[in-house]
């Protein structure tokens, strides 16, 4: 850890004696990754990301697939977060700063009072992810998906129903970006996921390693409630409005949501709820997992 100023031991419940350092200057180019985080898009330009909040700050402590470079919290947050600042390790350096210093390094109020600057893992590839997914596995493969509300919805939703894997297509957002991080709740940084090539044929790669493909449309020929749970089972979305392209409708079986009145379609995110619930459940009575609010 830097050399910095030791936390007061009055101050805190760190397991182990943990070195902070202040940071009063909002132009302090020790805390240039976490600038007007508002207006960059870190993951594009430096392989990294920024997530934020307490619940995925857990998250980061928790699982390893992304590595966590430091972290800058407000001065008000670090007892409430002692225990976890304890258990990031050694190589993170920590920063804390006033409320109003933060909001000024950030570029708007961070009333969470807390970021973190990680480093993402280098990319799977999707037929590895494919490939390694148990025999009786759920994938997702998102078209198109540009929206990062919808896409942290969507990972959400992945990690609470067990999905092994989720591929991109290559016109998707990214979903570490920080407001995917958000929505998700961390489940961005855990979910395995990769990005196809432009033009690369989803539907073969998944035919290739046995996956059933089953896509989503509001004239699909199945109805939801009739299907029943397939091992290797690929769930194919689409963005909101244009939906899946037809030249995948025609290749896979089409499923349909029955629905109630004039409406005949779903948020895309609130869509991958409802089938992933029914196909984790479906003929089995399984849940992946179960815990306490705010896990992933």
């Amino acid at each position: 850890m830097p050399s910095g100023v030791d936390l007061d031991d009055t101050a805190s419940d760190l397991a182990a004696l943990t070195v902070i350092i202040p940071i009063v200057d909002p132009d302090d180019d020790r805390i240039e990754v976490f600038r007007d985080v508002r207006d960059r898009d870190l993951a594009g330009s430096r392989q990294g990301f920024i997530a934020e909040g307490e619940v995925v700050l857990n998250v980061l402590a928790r699982n390893r697939r992304h590595r966590v470079h430091s972290i800058l919290i407000s001065e008000k947050r670090l007892d409430r977060l002692s225990s976890v600042i304890s258990q990031l390790g050694d190589d993170v350096t920590v920063y804390s700063a006033a409320q109003g210093v933060m909001d000024a390094i950030a570029g708007f109020p961070i009333h969470r009072g807390i970021l973190a600057y990680g480093q993402r893992r280098a990319s799977d590839s999707p037929a590895g992810l494919l490939a390694g997914s148990e025999a009786a596995a759920i994938v997702l493969m998102l078209y198109g998906l540009a929206n990062h509300d919808n896409m942290g919805g969507v990972f959400r939703n992945a990690a609470a129903f067990g999905v092994s894997a989720i591929l991109l297509d290559s016109t998707c957002c990214d979903p570490l970006y920080r407001k995917s991080i958000r929505v998700s709740v961390g489940a961005a940084l855990c979910v395995p996921f990769a990005r196809l090539g432009a033009g690369q044929d989803a539907l073969a790669l998944l035919g290739a390693h046995g996956f059933k493909a089953l896509a989503l449309s509001p004239s699909g020929r199945t109805r939801l409630d009739a299907l029943k749970r397939l091992d290797r089972t690929a769930v194919l979305l689409g963005a909101e409005g244009p939906g899946l392209p037809e030249s995948v409708l025609s290749r896979a079986e089409t499923i349909a949501i029955p629905m109630s009145g004039a409406f005949d379609s779903l948020n895309v995110a609130t869509t991958s709820g409802i089938v992933l619930h029914h196909l984790a459940c479906a003929g089995r009575g399984y849940f992946p997992s179960s815990g306490g609010e705010g896990d992933v």
